[in-house]
């Protein structure tokens, strides 16, 4: 019970700095939008944003699409009457069963035109030689982070969301699979989403 108490605590904290970016963007509630499933009282949505008024309300004048990265904004409303562990494991799947693992967003602020993420990581310097500044490309901005899915708890009746972002065009017939959803004082999984794109315009 006191794990469970620190885990409500904790996404209180991190609800109330979500409320702080709600004059900016706050997505619908998870049942309104064409692609969501309710399942054990639990409505997830996943909404690919690839349109232009849409991209703009979440990332400003960023367009992660434009540079080849899918977001893809994943709202979960929880209706349980319990607190819900989140440890999400997301895959986008196409028509071919192709899987593809969502990129880390601070690999995002990496991605530089034509030229995707580098995963090179930066080794120490030997001393005195001067550091070499690493320079982010055009998605480096704090909404790329600031956005990105973090919660780790869904409470009691309130609905958490977040982006995750993949190396993916949109492509017709695609679908987000979204398992990793437990009761949080048992430790009870429920039963995966696959959240299809079909009826969602690009």
């Amino acid at each position: 019970m006191r794990r469970v108490a620190l885990m409500v605590l904790l996404s209180i904290a991190v609800a109330a700095a979500a409320d702080k970016d709600k004059d900016h963007f706050a997505p619908k509630p998870a049942a309104s939008y064409p692609g969501h499933q309710t399942s054990d009282k639990i409505t997830l949505a996943a909404v690919p944003y690839t349109r232009e008024d849409e991209v703009k309300a979440a990332f400003g004048k960023v367009d992660p699409y434009k540079y080849g990265i899918l977001p893809i904004l994943v709202v979960i409303q929880n209706d349980t009457g319990k607190a819900l562990r989140l440890n999400l494991k997301t895959e986008l799947v196409d028509l071919q069963n192709n899987r593809a693992d969502p990129m880390k967003p601070s690999d995002v602020t990496l991605v530089d035109g034509a030229r995707k993420a580098s995963y090179r990581v930066p080794q120490p310097p030997i001393l005195p030689i001067p550091t070499t500044k690493i320079h982010h490309g055009p998605l480096d901005t704090w909404q790329i982070e600031g956005r990105a899915f973090t919660a780790k708890l869904a409470p009691i009746g309130e609905q958490v969301y977040g982006f995750f972002y993949f190396d993916q065009d949109l492509r017709a017939g695609s679908h987000l699979y979204i398992d990793g959803l437990a009761d949080a004082e048992t430790g009870k999984a429920y039963f995966y989403f696959e959240v299809p794109f079909e009826d969602q315009k690009p």
